[in-house]
């Protein structure tokens, strides 16, 4: 992925991690956690905002991106709620502030609500959290994950890249389409995509969903106002269940807030965390 390098390394129970640090200055660190079928990649503008006056970590979940693909790999929110709480650890992070999209919500919420993580504030970005989620594509790929790991590489670059654009509310530009399914493609990439499908499980964030009201930190949900992917109507829900939640909707973004309101994102975080310190 051209113009960005997550040039660390670390070695954790689902396999290797990539990961990286940006920014200086004196705030208080934050972390960066990316969604499904995404990487650190769509954080790259957010990233760098942020980190004009703190330092910055992100990282590719295992299985995702730059980090290690592998067959027979667990790459389910289980595992990586259990490797986000080990790489907090490996950074000596004891309290950070913790910014998480799509899958990486439920990552963040199981390795805080499951794991002990403790963090100084939690930003959710169209996060999965509640049930019920998982469109008919994705259940249909879940279910017939070998099936579709058999498709024809350029059937299945045109599938992914389909999917990928989905995620956008006004459409995606076509370089940051092609970075974006990259990690996706070849021999080792096909087959991740649809490994990560197929071990996507809802009971994952059942297990956590009655607990939300146990957050006691400062919470942050932010939403695409145009989310196809889930719902606005789910951004009021899951507001409602956590105590003090400050909610921010996101006009003419979709589900990849990122690529589609990057300027406006990165200011209400921005406003958030340097209320945070």
């Amino acid at each position: 992925m051209a113009g960005w390098e997550l040039g660390e390394r670390f070695r954790s129970e689902a396999g290797e991690v990539r990961w990286a640090r940006l920014g200086e200055g004196d705030g208080h660190p934050v972390v960066l956690c990316h969604g499904t079928p995404f990487s650190s990649y769509v954080w790259r503008a957010v990233a760098r905002s942020l980190g004009r006056d703190r330092p910055v970590y992100v990282w590719d979940m295992p299985g995702y991106g730059l980090s290690e693909m592998s067959e027979g790999q667990d790459v389910s929110l289980a595992a990586q709620g259990r490797v986000f709480t080990e790489l907090l650890a490996h950074w000596d992070l004891a309290e950070p502030l913790v910014v998480a999209h799509d899958f990486g919500g439920a990552v963040s919420l199981r390795a805080h609500l499951l794991h002990g993580a403790r963090y100084r504030a939690l930003a959710l970005v169209d996060p999965v959290a509640l049930e019920p989620w998982g469109s008919p594509f994705f259940r249909l790929v879940g279910e017939n994950a070998p099936v579709f790991e058999q498709l024809p590489p350029a059937l299945h670059r045109a599938l992914v890249r389909e999917y990928v654009s989905s995620a956008s509310s006004p459409g995606l530009h076509p370089e940051t389409l092609d970075r974006l399914v990259e990690p996706w493609l070849g021999g080792a990439g096909q087959a991740a995509f649809y490994r990560q499908i197929a071990q996507a499980d809802q009971r994952y964030t059942d297990e956590v969903q009655g607990r939300y009201g146990e957050i006691g930190i400062p919470a942050l949900v932010c939403w695409g106002a145009d989310d196809t992917w889930i719902p606005v109507a789910k951004a009021h829900e899951l507001a409602a269940m956590i105590p003090g939640v400050r909610l921010e909707l996101i006009p003419g973004a979709g589900h990849l807030v990122q690529e589609d309101a990057p300027a406006e994102l990165a200011g209400a975080l921005l406003t958030f965390l340097r209320e945070q310190g």
